[in-house]
Formats: C-alpha cells, sequence, structure tokens
C-alpha cells in the first residue's frame, strides 16, 4: 500500500526526548487528526485533500477523509486512470492512503464526490475561493506565492491573499539558487505549518509543486561515497555549509559534521570557492539533497549504514545493555546489533553479567544483516569468530563436501538442525550425526552448540539443505583420475565375482571400499542395504565396520556408473553362484522364482531388481496376501525379495512379478523361516566375532559379551511413570538397561536397590539391552535334553525386529523364534503381531544353547516332512547350471576353447558354442606350489589347449570314465597340465574305476596328497577339500593346525582354492569322503600337548574337551591354571579353543591339563597352587587350597585335587555354634575357594582346619551373624568334668582314622551323661538336627541301649534357648556341655555298655540325677524364663494386659521365623488387653507394624495400619510407622509419610519438628530450612517462638551449626525477655560454642532490663560457668558485675 518516496500528510503527535539525548518523534498520517481543522461546511470544490479508502462498493469507493458528518464518494472511473499508472492490481484496497480532489459538495458538504486521477490532483491550487483558514491550512496545498523579501537565510512570501510564509535557503529552487526579485509571483507548496507560532514553511522545489508526485531519490552506489574535491557554495555559521559535490548536486554538511571538534573549526576554511574532502553519509528526500561529512573518522569508517555491513563480518562493538533475549552492541554511532543470549559464548550464559560490563569492547561476527528493517544479529561465539571455514549465507553456495561451521539450533531423535549465517539451516539425520550410533542426540549436543560440518545434498529452490559430522574428506580430483581409467578397464570382474574388500570410506549410504585382489588399487562400492539379507543387519553391519576393515567374499553386482558395486546378501550371492539368475530379458520365462531386492518403492507397486541388471515390476495387487494400503509398509528398497515370474512383455520388455508368499515360498514354512533364523543369527554372530576384534575395550566389546539368558547383577537407576525401569552396573557400562512394567514381575524396586537380572535382548545398534526380573526367568533351569522338532508351549518375552525371545513354558529356558515366515512376509496387521506375554506353540530346531545363548525354534507345530532335495557336497553350482550337450568327444581328444569363468576349485571353459567343459584346479600344473591358487593363474577369455580325461553325469554329478556308455551325454572334464596334454592316454586309464569306494582305497592312512580348498563349512567345522576332480574330503577343525588363533577363524586362514598339503587319516563313515589332517597323525600320549576344543562345562567339577581324531579328554578345576580362582569356569566357553597338556591316557579315559606350568615348562610362572597328585603331597602344618564339595552331617567334604577329597570337622569350619546346616550350605556353597590348614595326615585320611587362627584368613561365619562360640558354652560347664574330657581325648585319638563312610553312618546326636551320685533315670539329648526322621532313628537306637530288667528312662527333648533381648531377664543357664564334633560318632552302644566299669556306671547315673535336679529346680524358679507356646500361654493367662509378655511371646516365634504364628499371637492380644489400656495396645500395633515391615508386604503393612489409626490416636500411630521406616532405611516411603502428615496434621507442632529431625539426619539442611518458613506459616503465632528455638537445637545437633545460631539470634533479637530461650541457647553454646562465644552471650544476658529474680538466676549462672572453666580473675569480674547491678538497682529504688 506504501512505497518509498511517496508524499503523505501527517500530524506530530508526540516528541520525546530519551535519557541519552535522543529526540523521538511520532507521527500520524490518521485523516481523522490530519484533517482536524476542516468541518463539512469548509469543504469545497477543488480542495486536495487526503483520505483513506474505508470500503468498496459497486459503483466505486468510500474514502474516509476525517471531516465528521461527511460521505465521501470516489467514482469508480475516477480511479481507474490512477490504479493503471500505480499497477498495484486491479482494485484499490481499504485502508489505501490517497490524495483526493474534491469534485463536487452537495449538501453543505455532508456529501462529497471526489477524483484521484493523477491529471486532476497534479493541476490542483489552493485559491481564495476555497476560503481556507490558518486552523485548516495543510502541508502538500500547491498555491501562487509573491515574494515579500529576499534575505541569505531564505525569502519572505505571501499567499491566499492573507497568509505569509517562509522558504529557507535549503527549499529555494536550485536552479534558479537565490536569483528572485520582491513581488514576484510562483508556485510554491506548503511544507508544514507550526501548530503555535502558525509559522508556514514552504518549498520552491519542483518535485513538490505538482502534488502526487515524489522526491528525487539517491542512487545506491553514491552512499557512503566519498568525494575527493568538493566546493564549498555557501557557509551559514548557525547551521552548516552547502557544497557542490563533483558530479554538480548539492549537498550539506551540518556543523558538527565540518571538523573533528568545535576547537578545531576554522570559519576561514569554508568560504565560497574552498575545496573538501568528504563522505557522503545521508540523502534527505524532503531536501533532495545529499547529508556530507567532512570528519576524518567518517571519512576513513569501515561501516557507515547497515548496508556496508555484509554476513560473515568480524567486527568491533561496544557493549550497550544485557537484557533476557540477548546483549545490545554499538558497532558505530548509527549502526546497533543484538547478539541473541546464544551467542554470548560457545556456551549457554546462565549470568552474562558475570562475564560482560556495560562499555566492554567486544569482536563479533554478523551472522544476519538486514539493512531495510535495521536489523544486526551478531554472535560473540569464539568459535565462530575465529573460524577460518568459508561462510555459508545461502542455499547456492552449499555445494556437496563443503565443510563450514555452524551451531545447533534443535537436537530432537531425528537428528540435529543446524544453522548458518542469514538463517540458512539444514538438517543432519541421525545416521551422519557420528560413526558410533547416537540413541538420544538430545543428550549428546545442545542448543548453541558449535559444529563442523559436511554438506551432503543441497536443494536452493526447497530450501532443503542434508548435512553430516562425519567430514569424510572426498579423494582428490587427480586422485579420481587416476582411478577412473583403472575402473573403466575392468572386465574381469564379472558380476557374481567374488572379492575381498577393505573398507577405505563410510558414507551415509554405504561403504566405499577397495578390491583387495587388486592391491587395493580398484575402487568398489558397497550400498549399506546390500552388506545383509536383514535390514536390521545391514544398520549394524554399516554402523559396526570401520575404516580399515577387511570384509570377505563379497560378491561383484555390477559395474555400471563410477564404481564397481558388490553385495554381501547371501541370497543373492548363493542365486548367483548357483546359477539360478537370469542374465538377460531372453532368458526370462514365466513361472520363474529369482532372489532380487527392491530398486524403488512405489504408490503402484515396487521395481525389483535382479543381478545382472534385469529388473521387474510387481504391481500393488501382486505384492502381498494381505491387503495393501500403503506400499511402503510391505517393503523398503534394498531389501531381500523372491519374485514369481507372472509374465513378460516382449515388445516393451517389461516384467510382471508376483511377491505373494503364497506364490513365491516352497510350501515349508518352517523350513524356510528357520533358515532365515539360522542365517540371521550366523551374521549376528560375525558381527560379534569383528566386535571381538577390535582389542580396545569398549561398549561394543560390552556387548559380545551379552547374549540373551545371561543373568546380571544390576543396580536399579530410575523407575519411570509408565512403570518400566532403568539400570546399571558395572557389567554394563556405556549401555542402556531397561526392564518394561511387564518383566518388573510383582517387585516393586526402588533406585539404588541391587537385583538380578536375566538379558532378553541386546540391541547392538542402539545399545540398549532389555533384562527381566522375572522369578519364573531367573530361578535355576534343569539340565535337560530336547529332542529336535519337539513341540513346546511358550510365552513371548521381547519382540525384536527379525525375531522374538520366548521362554519355554515347562523348563524356563530362553528360544528364539523368528517373525518372518519368508523374505517377501513383511507386513503384519496389529492383531497378527505377537504380544509380550502372549503363548504360543514352538517346534524346536535347534536344541543346544549356541553362542546366541538361546535354542532356535520356528513357531506352529511341527509339519510333516516336506521333501526338499538337498544338494550333496560332491555337486558344485558349475554342474546345476550346466545343461548336458551331445558331444562327439573321446579319451584323450585335444580341444581348444576359451576360459568362460573361472572358480577356486575349478575353471569352466567353452569348447564351442554349446559345448562347455571343466578344468579341476588339480589338472592345471604338473607341481602346485604349496599355498598357491592354480585357477587364477587362468584369465577369463584366455584361450587354452586341453586334453579329455572324463566327464561328469549332469543327472548324478558323478564322476564318469570315457567308456560309460553315457559318456557322451556329460560335461568333459579336461586336463591342461603339460605332462598329461604330451604324454599318452593309457596314463588317465586308472580313471575308469567307477566306484568311488575303490578309488579312495588308492589313498593309504599317513600319505601326503595336494588338495585345494574348496570351503570352510561353518556349521559343520570341517574345512571341506577336493583332491582330484572326483575324490573329496574333509579336514576336522582341530587338525587344521596346532595355532590356536589359526583355529578360531580358520576362513580366514584357508582361502578357497589355495593349494594345501594335507595327510591321510582315513575315509569318513560314508565312505564318500577323506579324512585328512594338517598336523599330521596325533598320538594322543601322556606328556604330549595338542590343541582340544571346549565342548562342555560342568559346574564345580571341570571342562570336557574334545580332542583331534575324535577323541574326547577332560579337564578337572584344579587343572585350568596355576592359580585357583573364585570362578575358574568363568573364562570357558564352549567351543573356546586351547592348548592342553595331556596327563594321562588310560583305557580310553584321557585326563588333561592347562596349567602354564606343563603347557610352558620353561617359562617359570609362578606356581601359586601346585599340584596334589596323592596324600604324600600333603604335609601336617602346611596351608593348602581347594574348592568346597559338600557340606554333609559328618562335616564338610573338601576337595585339594581331582583324586583327594578331604573332610573337616564342624568345629574346625567356625569357631561358632551352628544349629542350622543351612547356613553351612549359604556360606559354604559348592565350589567356594577356601584356605585350610593341615592338622594331620594318616594314611587314609586329612584332617584340615578353617578356622581363623590356623589359616589366619577371615572366619567363613561372618560375626555378624551373633552366633554363640564354642569356647563360651565350654566356659559354662561343670569343673569337675575333668575325667571326661581325658576320655573324650582318649576317644578322639582312637578315632581320627576311621573311614569317612563308618562316621556317616553313626548315630546323629550328641549324649550327655550326666556324672553325678544321684541318677534320677533321666537321659537328657541335646538335639543337633530338627528333622523327624533323625529323632525316630535315635529313638530306634536308644530302645538297644536298655539293659535286661532296667526301667526305661524318661526322655527330656531339649531345644536351644531362646534368649529375650526385650528383656533383661537372666535365664540360669542349664548345664549342656558340649562336646567335641568327633564325639557325634560314636562307637556301637553295645560295645561301649560292654567296657564300661561298674564304678563308671555308678559315676553316669550320679551325674545324671545332678543335672534332672538342676532341671526340676529351673522349672520352679519364678524369675525363669519361658522357653515353649505353653508357658507363654500360661504368663499371658495371669498377666492378660501386660503388653511385654506378649511381645516376647511373639518374639519367641519370629526367632523360629513363625511369621503366621507370631501375627495370630498379636491378633489375640489386640482383642484381649483391655480397651482402657491404651498404651499397652499401642505397643502391640506397633510390634505388629514392625513385624509387617520387616516380613510382610507394602500391603500389608498398609492394611495393618489402617486399622492401627481406625483403634488408636492417630498422630502417634503415623510417627510410630515413620520411625519404623526410618529405622529400616526406608527413607522414600517414609518421606511420603511425612507429607500426608503435615497436611493431616498442620496445626501439631511435634510433626513438623519430626519431620525436621528426618531431615536433618539425612542431610538436607536446605529442605529443613524451607520447612521451617512452611511450619510458621501453619503454626499459630504463639508457637512460632517455640518452633524456631527447638528447630535451633535440631540444627546444633545434626545440622549446620552456625544457622543454628542465627535462628536463636533473631528470635532472641526480636524477644529478646524470653530467658528460656536465653537459657536454652546458653546450654547449647556452653556444650558446642567456644569460650569466647559463651561469655559473649553472658555479657549481653547480665546487661538487659529484666526482672531481678530472673537476672540473680543469670549473674549465677554466670558464676558457675566461670567457676567451672574460667580463672580466679574472671570469676572476680562475674562478682564485681552483679555487685554494680545491685547498686544501680538500689541507687533507682533511693531516687
Amino acid at each position: 500500500m506504501y512505497s518509498p518516496g511517496t508524499l503523505v500528510r501527517c500530524i506530530v503527535t508526540s516528541v520525546e526526548k530519551s535519557a541519552d539525548g535522543r529526540r523521538s518523534i511520532k507521527l500520524s498520517i490518521d485523516p481523522r487528526k490530519v484533517n482536524k481543522g476542516l468541518n463539512a461546511s469548509a469543504l469545497a470544490s477543488g480542495m486536495l485533500l487526503s483520505g483513506f479508502v474505508s470500503s468498496v462498493e459497486d459503483h466505486g469507493y468510500l474514502i474516509d477523509i476525517g471531516v465528521s458528518g461527511t460521505h465521501a464518494f470516489l467514482p469508480r472511473q475516477k480511479a481507474q486512470n490512477y490504479i493503471k499508472a500505480v499497477k498495484r492490481g486491479s482494485d484499490l484496497k481499504i485502508g489505501q492512503n490517497l490524495n483526493c480532489v474534491i469534485v463536487e459538495v452537495k449538501n453543505e458538504g455532508r456529501v462529497v464526490r471526489l477524483s484521484i486521477d493523477r491529471s486532476e490532483v497534479a493541476a490542483s491550487l489552493a485559491t481564495e475561493r476555497q476560503n481556507w483558514a490558518l486552523s485548516s491550512l495543510l502541508p502538500g496545498l500547491v498555491v501562487k506565492a509573491r515574494v515579500q523579501k529576499v534575505a541569505p537565510l531564505g525569502i519572505k512570501v505571501s499567499f491566499l491573499s492573507s497568509f505569509t510564509g517562509i522558504v529557507d535557503f535549503m527549499h529555494v529552487d536550485p536552479e534558479k539558487s537565490m536569483n528572485y526579485s520582491p513581488d514576484q509571483v510562483m508556485k510554491a507548496c506548503i511544507l508544514s505549518v507550526h501548530p503555535t507560532s502558525k509559522v508556514v514553511r514552504l518549498t520552491l522545489r519542483q518535485s513538490f509543486l505538482h502534488p502526487g508526485g515524489s522526491p528525487n531519490q539517491l542512487s545506491n552506489d553514491r552512499m557512503g561515497a566519498v568525494v575527493e574535491e568538493s566546493t564549498v557554495k555557501a557557509f551559514y555559521k548557525q547551521f552548516g555549509a552547502i557544497f557542490e559535490l563533483d558530479d554538480g548536486t548539492l549537498a550539506f554538511a551540518r556543523l558538527k559534521h565540518l571538523s573533528k571538534n568545535r576547537k578545531s573549526f576554522k570559519p576561514g576554511a569554508f568560504k565560497a570557492g574552498c575545496k573538501h574532502k568528504c563522505r557522503i553519509i545521508d540523502y534527505s528526500l524532503m531536501d533532495e539533497m545529499c547529508i556530507i561529512s567532512l570528519k576524518y573518522q567518517v571519512i576513513e569508517a569501515r561501516f557507515l549504514q547497515y548496508q556496508d555491513i555484509h554476513t560473515g563480518d568480524v567486527v568491533q562493538g561496544k557493549v550497550l545493555a544485557l537484557k533476557p533475549i540477548g546483549m545490545q552492541v554499538k558497532v558505530t554511532d548509527g549502526i546497533r546489533g543484538l547478539v541473541p543470549s546464544m551467542h554470548l559464548a560457545d556456551v549457554i550464559l546462565k549470568q552474562p553479567e558475570k562475564k560482560y560490563n556495560i562499555g566492554d569492547e567486544v569482536q563479533c561476527r554478523v551472522l544476519e544483516c538486514n539493512p531495510g528493517g535495521k536489523k544486526l544479529i551478531l554472535t560473540l561465539k569464539k568459535s565462530l569468530v575465529q573460524s577460518k571455514l568459508p561462510v555459508l549465507s545461502n542455499y547456492e553456495d552449499a555445494k556437496p563436501g563443503l565443510i563450514t561451521h555452524g551451531f545447533v539450533v534443535c537436537a530432537k531423535e531425528f537428528g540435529c538442525i543446524v544453522k548458518f549465517y542469514n538463517d540458512v539451516k539444514g538438517l543432519v539425520p541421525k545416521h551422519e550425526l557420528s560413526s558410533e550410533p547416537i540413541s538420544c542426540p538430545d543428550k549428546v549436543f545442545h542448543d548453541g552448540q558449535v559444529v563442523k560440518v559436511m554438506v551432503l545434498k543441497c536443494e536452493p529452490q526447497q530450501e532443503r539443505l542434508l548435512l553430516s559430522f562425519r567430514l569424510s574428506s572426498k579423494p582428490a580430483p587427480e586422485d579420481k583420475k587416476e582411478c577412473t581409467p583403472k575402473k573403466r578397464q575392468e572386465v574381469k570382474y564379472q558380476i557374481g565375482e567374488m572379492v575381498d574388500v577393505k573398507v577405505l570410506k563410510k558414507k551415509h549410504n554405504g561403504l566405499e571400499v577397495s578390491i583387495l585382489e587388486d592391491e587395493g588399487t580398484v575402487i568398489a562400492w558397497i550400498p549399506t542395504m546390500h552388506l545383509s539379507d536383514f535390514v536390521v543387519n545391514c544398520k549394524l553391519l554399516w554402523h559396526c565396520l570401520q575404516e580399515g576393515d577387511v570384509l570377505p567374499r563379497v560378491m561383484c553386482l555390477s559395474d555400471k556408473g563410477e564404481h564397481i558395486t558388490l553385495s554381501r546378501k547371501s541370497a543373492v550371492i548363493s542365486a548367483v553362484q548357483e546359477e539360478q539368475v537370469v542374465r538377460s530379458f531372453s532368458e526370462i520365462q514365466p513361472g520363474m522364482l529369482l532372489t532380487g531386492y527392491v530398486r524403488n518403492v512405489m504408490p503402484f507397486g515396487v521395481f525389483v531388481e535382479f543381478p545382472f541388471g534385469v529388473t521387474g515390476l510387481a504391481p500393488k495387487v501382486s505384492m502381498s496376501d494381505k491387503f495393501v494400503t500403503d506400499t511402503k509398509d510391505h517393503f523398503v528398497v534394498g531389501q531381500t525379495v523372491i519374485a514369481k515370474v507372472m509374465s513378460i512383455d516382449e515388445e516393451k520388455q517389461r516384467v510382471l512379478l508376483n511377491l505373494k508368499v503364497s506364490e513365491c515360498s516352497s510350501g515349508d514354512s518352517a523350513a524356510e523361516s528357520f533358515a532365515l533364523l539360522n542365517q540371521y543369527f550366523k551374521e549376528m554372530k560375525e558381527i560379534r566375532n569383528l566386535l571381538r576384534r577390535r582389542g580396545e575395550p569398549s561398549v561394543a566389546r560390552g556387548l559380545c559379551e551379552l547374549v540373551p539368558g545371561k543373568e546380571l547383577q544390576l543396580v536399579v537407576q530410575d523407575v519411570k511413570e509408565d512403570g518400566s525401569a532403568l539400570f546399571s552396573g558395572s557389567c554394563v557400562t556405556g549401555l542402556t538397561v531397561t526392564a518394561t512394567r511387564y518383566h518388573l514381575g510383582d517387585k516393586n524396586i526402588v533406585p539404588g536397590e541391587k537385583t538380578k537380572a536375566l538379558v532378553l535382548h541386546v540391541d547392538a545398534l542402539t545399545s540398549r539391552v532389555y533384562v527381566s526380573l522375572q522369578e519364573e526367568l531367573l530361578k535355576q533351569r534343569p539340565k535337560q535334553r530336547f529332542t529336535e522338532n519337539s513341540q513346546h508351549s511358550a510365552i513371548v518375552q521381547h519382540v525384536a525386529e527379525e525375531f522374538a525371545i520366548v521362554s519355554l513354558l515347562e523348563t524356563g529356558h530362553l528360544a528364539a523364534i523368528p517373525i518372518a515366515s519368508h523374505f517377501n512376509d513383511t507386513f503384519r496387521f496389529d492383531s497378527e503381531k505377537l504380544k509380550v506375554g502372549q503363548t504360543i506353540s514352538a517346534t524346536l530346531k535347534v536344541v543346544k544353547v549356541n553362542d546366541h545363548g538361546v535354542l532356535l525354534a520356528v513357531q506352529g507345530p511341527a509339519k510333516k516332512n516336506v521333501f526338499v532335495r538337498v544338494r550333496k557336497e560332491s555337486e558344485t553350482a558349475l554342474e546345476e547350471m550346466l545343461a548336458p550337450v551331445e558331444h562327439s568327444l573321446s579319451l584323450g581328444d585335444i580341444v581348444t576353447g576359451t576360459v568362460k569363468s573361472i572358480k577356486p576349485t575349478h575353471v569352466t571353459v567353452a569348447i564351442d558354442d554349446k559345448l562347455t567343459g571343466s578344468i579341476h584346479a588339480s589338472r592345471i600344473l604338473d607341481e602346485v606350489p604349496i599355498g598357491s591358487f592354480p585357477t587364477y593363474t587362468l584369465k577369463a577369455g584366455q584361450k587354452v589347449t586341453a586334453r579329455v580325461i572324463g566327464g561328469r553325469d549332469v543327472n548324478t554329478h558323478r564322476y564318469l570314465p570315457i567308456t560309460h556308455p553315457h559318456f557322451t551325454q556329460s560335461i568333459p572334464e579336461l586336463s591342461i597340465r603339460p605332462s598329461e596334454i604330451e604324454g599318452e592316454v593309457t596314463e588317465m586309464l586308472n580313471l575308469k574305476e567307477d566306484s568311488a569306494l575303490k578309488k579312495l582305497e588308492l589313498y593309504s592312512v599317513g600319505q601326503t596328497v595336494t588338495c585345494f580348498v574348496k570351503k570352510y563349512n561353518i556349521l559343520k567345522n570341517w574345512l571341506e577339500v577336493e583332491v582330484t576332480p572326483d575324490i573329496r574330503g574333509r579336514v576336522p577343525q582341530l587338525l587344521l593346525s596346532l595355532n590356536t588363533k589359526v583355529l578360531k577363524h580358520p576362513e580366514k586362514s584357508f582361502k578357497n582354492g589355495q593349494a594345501i598339503s594335507a595327510t591321510v587319516t582315513g575315509t569318513d563313515v560314508t565312505e564318500t569322503n577323506l579324512c585328512l589332517s594338517l598336523t599330521g597323525i596325533q598320538s594322543l600320549e601322556q606328556g604330549t600337548i595338542t590343541v582340544g576344543m571346549v565342548t562342555n562345562v560342568t559346574p564345580h567339577v571341570g571342562l570336557t574337551m574334545a580332542l583331534p581324531g575324535g577323541k574326547t579328554g577332560r579337564v578337572s578345576i584344579f587343572h585350568l591354571n596355576d592359580t585357583y580362582t573364585e570362578n575358574p569356569l568363568g573364562d570357558f566357553k564352549v567351543g573356546r579353543i586351547v592348548r592342553c597338556y595331556i596327563l594321562s591316557n588310560k583305557n580310553g579315559k584321557i585326563q588333561l591339563s592347562l596349567r602354564q606350568s606343563r603347557l610352558n615348562p620353561k617359562s617359570n610362572s609362578k606356581v601359586k597352587d601346585v599340584e596334589i597328585t596323592c596324600i604324600k603331597d600333603v604335609k601336617k602344618g602346611q596351608l593348602v587350597r581347594g574348592y568346597v564339595k559338600s557340606i554333609t552331617p559328618s562335616g564338610v567334604f573338601f576337595g585339594l585335587s581331582t583324586s583327594l577329597l578331604s573332610r573337616i570337622l564342624f568345629q574346625n569350619v567356625s569357631p561358632y555354634f551352628v544349629q542350622k546346616h543351612s547356613l553351612y550350605e549359604k556360606y559354604l556353597p559348592e565350589g567356594k575357594l577356601l584356605t585350610a590348614k593341615v592338622l594331620g595326615v594318616t594314611e587314609k585320611h586329612i584332617e584340615l582346619s578353617l578356622l581363623p587362627e590356623d589359616t589366619g584368613m577371615p572366619s567363613v561365619l561372618p560375626e555378624s551373624l551373633d552366633l554363640p562360640r564354642y569356647d563360651a558354652e565350654e566356659e559354662k560347664g561343670e569343673a569337675d568334668d575333668r575325667e571326661k574330657r581325658e576320655e573324650l581325648k582318649m576317644k578322639t585319638k582312637r578315632r581320627r582314622g576311621d573311614s569317612e563312610s563308618e562316621q556317616q553312618e553313626k548315630p546323629k546326636k550328641k549324649k550327655i551323661c550326666p556324672a553325678d551320685e544321684n541318677d534320677s533315670g533321666i537321659e537328657v539329648y541335646y538335639r543337633e538336627e530338627e528333622e523327624d526322621d533323625q529323632e525316630e532313628e535315635a529313638a530306634k537306637k536308644k530302645s538297644k541301649i536298655k539293659k535286661h530288667g532296667e526301667a526305661p528312662r524318661l526322655q527330656v527333648s531339649m531345644g536351644f534357648t531362646w534368649d529375650e533381648d526385650m528383656n533383661a531377664m537372666e535365664m540360669p543357664a542349664l548345664n549342656q556341655k558340649e562336646e567335641s564334633s568327633e564325639s557325634e560318632e560314636e562307637e556301637d552302644p553295645q560295645s561301649k555298655l560292654k567296657k564300661q566299669t561298674k564304678k563308671e556306671k555308678e559315676l553316669e547315673k550320679q551325674k545324671k540325677e545332678k543335672e534332672l535336679c538342676k532341671l526340676e529346680a529351673a522349672l520352679m524358679d519364678p524369675s525363669r524364663q519361658p522357653q515353649s507356646a505353653d508357658d507363654f500361654d500360661r504368663l499371658v493367662l495371669s498377666s492378660p494386659n501386660s503388653s511385654i509378655l506378649w511381645l516376647q511371646y511373639m518374639a519367641f516365634h519370629l526367632q523360629a521365623t513363625e511369621i503366621e504364628k507370631a501375627r495370630a499371637v498379636a491378633e489375640r492380644a489386640l482383642k484381649t488387653i483391655c480397651f482402657r489400656e491404651e498404651q499397652e495396645k499401642l505397643n502391640v500395633w506397633v510390634a505388629l507394624l514392625n513385624l509387617e515391615n520387616m516380613y510382610g508386604t507394602e500391603e500389608s503393612l498398609m492394611k495393618v495400619f489402617e486399622r492401627a489409626v481406625q483403634y488408636n490416636e492417630p498422630l502417634k500411630v503415623f510417627q510410630h510407622l515413620c520411625d519404623i521406616y526410618a529405622n529400616s532405611e526406608k527413607y522414600k516411603q517414609a518421606e511420603e509419610l511425612y507429607h500426608t502428615m503435615l497436611k493431616r496434621f498442620r496445626q501439631e507442632k511435634s510433626v513438623w519438628l519430626k519431620y525436621a529431625s528426618f531431615l536433618l539426619k539425612q542431610g538436607q539442611t536446605e529442605a529443613t530450612h524451607r520447612l521451617l518458613e512452611r511450619a510458621l506459616k501453619a503454626l499459630p503465632t504463639k508457637e512460632h517462638v517455640d518452633v524456631i528455638s527447638r528447630f535451633a537445637q535440631l540444627e546444633f545437633r545434626f545440622g549446620d551449626p552456625e544457622h543454628a545460631k542465627a535462628l536463636f539470634e533473631s528470635t532472641l533479637s526480636t524477644y529478646p525477655k524470653r530467658t528460656d530461650i536465653w537459657s536454652i541457647y546458653m546450654d547449647i553454646m556452653i556444650k558446642h560454642g567456644s569460650q569466647k562465644e559463651v561469655r559473649d552471650i553472658f555479657e549481653r544476658v547480665i546487661h538487659l532490663s529484666l526482672a531481678p529474680k530472673k537476672m540473680k538466676f543469670f549473674f549465677k549462672r554466670y558464676l558457675d560457668y566461670e567457676k567451672k572453666f574460667g580463672t580466679a580473675e574472671s570469676v572476680l569480674a562475674v562478682k564485681r558485675a552483679a555487685l554494680e547491678y545491685v547498686e544501680t538497682k538500689s541507687s533507682i529504688a533511693d531516687t
């Protein structure tokens, strides 16, 4: 609506002056304000007014001219001329400002008709007839003026008869200059009317004299120009000077621009005609004159206006102001810029005012400059300011390969948006962020971060820019020139040829590689999607591979374009190798099944490309068996597919394909899906090996070690809102470990808690590990042998992209099942997708847990075997593709042919157009150098002369002799060996034998043969070789080498087609292959060192090893290392290959050792644990190490070596007495490594001790268990039992040599014989085991002891006495003399009775009597402690309201871990105790809460708590539960409960104080300070002082003493007369503060004006303090002060 240079009428609405002296003038062009001096009656035709279009009507426009009561109408025809001239559309716009001439006035000015015709407007003149008044005079009116007076500064004129005005020197017509004479009449235009003085200023300039015109503009290039010579035309001492520039135009320089400052100004230099150098700094449109400056600093200035500043310029500036949006910088006087807060530094500044001060000089770089809007955006980021890289300020400059600096403005999950100069921005996609995968870019990159990026692609029209942070520089152009001819001449790289490559460079869509066969000079390209058949693995492999890595066996796919394109898709490779491909359009037949890959996905279908460049289309209808809504949901570009040819169009050379699984599958979906799964895991194994070989301990290496099924010890990091949890742990550093809500089971976990978890799936691409905490998965799995094709129910535990992890319902074993049943099976509706927790049926296919940690299975029941022809190993891909051709060749014929293709073990030769023959690797050279590749001595296209030596049957693929009747329908077998071409036919006649067996018999065991590597079979772990065209051989993995490095990756060491020398060891079972060895025939005799592979790891026992020659050996845990370790088998996984030493080979059982001292006897490595082979190797007093084997009632069995087992008696295991054997099993698990001391050695028996005093090691049972010690028990015994001890010593000596078997059969109870005169006929048994069967056994044995005629003895079974810690009551200890453990194993009771003399019997009788008397006395003792439930029942009946008895009763049950009984007792107590005894009842409730907290669940605890709140005072119950939580370190629950209490008991002071105490004990001082503020708001004012004081006391005890002091001081300054607070403050300071601080407080107190009674109290305290801590002088000083106080008081009283 407006264009620069348009003249408009305006009114000044306000003039303001800013703090820095600048004036701000506000204008308005609103017609109501501009024309306010006009009214309807004053309007006359011919008047020129300004107005706005207010509405568009049918015949014209309504114009608002700002005169109230007037309707102005502009007819459409009066506007046409104007609309055409301005060319701004076909209509006027509402709000458009117009210069209008009044054509007609009707109804006294209420209606006026206007015209905006340009000629009418330009010709309009203000005349006397229009009755203009001074108040209504408008700027822009053209009038006829008469000169009254001419002066140097201007002209005085009169106009419209009565008005006078001034034309100043700037507005006289420059052409006439000052040549005006009085009374001269000319046109003038009113410029302004002063509102108060009514001074009218006019202009005589031509451009103003035609309304609707616009003043002349200055050309852009003139602005800022320096004029070397400008001539002074006139000088006005008050204003400035007018100059004439070099182009003849006039310019004006203000006074201040004529010199540097006032002092240096010389008026003499500005006489007319003087010349000066100046610079144009501005242009005044109203004056049509340049504004110039003669100041030196202006002439030399770098920037004058915004136009001079260019993006990327580095500028100096001054800090003007700091605002929330950023910093204002003054670049020059008229130029200011803004540094956004993001750009204040390389990092985001939280407090920029600390770094920058107003007035500071700063160096910035221009990010964006918009001269029109006078907008300048700068950056202070040092990395950008100092960057030497090119500035990217428009999309056209963004050429691919350009490297520059930018800054991140946004980091999201899809990648980063990076901004450059002039608001140019681009995207760095996620895969281009780093060579390592980044799962959460927003955590790695922050807004404002300066980054170096490389441009990958730019579309300037769409303003789209693709960038990368991976700055792989492109090869230099000259390199390319060298490479190009090399690439173009590569005829030899035929499609389907296998090559090994080395990664040169990683790019976002693939890998640039060099082909190793050509010493790396040929550059090739592997697209990312061609790295694998599986989309997931493509991404993963791309991510894992690094520059310099070697990829073996990659196939040449095409050599169109600038690079040779390669593929690693195994399905495509095998299709090419097996010749199941079409080489040209003519070979395609409908019904063919072809393997290819998706070329493009379009809305109407999918284009599929096959090797050799044939392409076809699968229309939308033929894409899937399911309904296709969006083709992109089904296939992705690069994906492997199997397509069926539907039809072909010969003319247009189009192929229509079908991708439906029903059409393209073989019918056996189980076999197909299992093949996919197997291939997937095989590739995953390769990726793992690749990562392992990296060497450095990285996150990637950590990922290799994690496999599904592995148990981990983790720490809970965080529990998210959706119920999932994050974990951390030493084994998973750098990885994200998560468990979903489902996999946490019923566990309520809290951050910081340690837990066991089972790995379900490891996503190497995102470095995520999915785990489960479910008990059924973590429990110990039974060892179970599965059978192949067995069907099991399974639960889906995790769903990945290519497979799902399931757990077998019966055993909990993990298995993987494929999600897809076929390459083309890619889409599933939501209802078909597997869901976690779903139960499915699975058929096992691989029944041993392999490297992947899982069994392999397929979904659904086992199918009946569908017959699929499996190719025999003896067949080659070559034979399948060659069709039988009738030929007339016979033995010995010499033929010439052209080499067609070269395979590792044979070469195909085209003999003529139709006939193709084959030359085996063994038939090329007479002397084959070992390690060479004979087939590669030939080149494709080479002419060869060969001799026919046999033929191969096309149907059976057998090698046929010449005499065979079908020989003429075979593939001729040729030889180009010089000796065979020149020799006689008879030399080859021995090949006539048809039977393979007879041929194999020609080779004898031990014979050395030269053979050629066919391939390494990874599944069977053997190397397949070919000796001659018809004799194959196999070399088992362990016979390939004695070097373990070679054996780990045999496929690398043996290249296909390589000639190797092998020794015949026999023929295989099927007698179709030779068994060969590359290490000779090995004898596994004692002392030999060989290699072996771990086939089984038996925990706590050792390893089973496969040895060369199919033998098996065993390694005991004692022979794994020279130093025993806690987890000796941890380093050994099935499949690991190690060197072994044969210890013995007897009866087919081979014992091995992996000790370094055996394998490298010369290395003199330190042997910490020497081998113990027999009992003689052990000496008394020696310290030995070994592993716990088992715990039996007779002691701990301890392994010292494979053959040597010793027993440790329980009293030699630990100094503590243990009642429950489960404790031993817990602290001495099987396989625990311990150090023991040899106490004694006999011929059959070694006695060991684990006691700390013997071994010097800590006790095996920790002290924290608070178990009774053996020595403590013995002290309780009677002093007069010396005879008995002597007797025991005798027994011990007799029994040390007893065999273990006898000892285990002996009675399991200790017998205590009272040796006192009063025998009451009661025998006391000490029960060591709680098992019923043992009691019965003891009873049986007891019955044997009875003599004839003797009264049966009463048996009292004594249990463990439970010591109650709640009461300090002491129980008189019953005399339970502990016997040594050996006395458990007593001899046969009958023989013992025979041996006893009469006196001994008497003594025994008396002792038993004495024991019984003591027992009776103890039972009658009133202070006796209850020992059974009956005892407690009696007690609670007598004192039903005593909570202490009920609590002891509960504790009695808890001691026996009978939780339910303890709960029942608590419930009984609550019913029994009288309702008036509130405290007693509360005690029981608290005990019940404690019980639930320790042994119950969170739910059961909450139920009890809710009941307790109903039956008791709620506050007390809340407080007790808080204490329970705090004591059991459940701080989170405690905090939640405190928050509830603060809401419920706001007015309770005790709650606030209790919470404060809790927070301070947690170390949360800041939270306590906030709590105090809340407490003061919540509690009544009268409580405030007390609360502050109590908070301060708590701060002194647990928190910050300084803050506590401050609290006291502020309280006392407000309430100085609170003596209680003073007193508390003193007490605390005496305890915690220094003497100086305490004395300061006393001094302040004794100078307070308090009541004499209170003053006396303080003086007394001061005196006591000084007497205790001070000196005589200080005591005297206090007394003096007291005296002064008394005197002042008495004098006041007197007055």
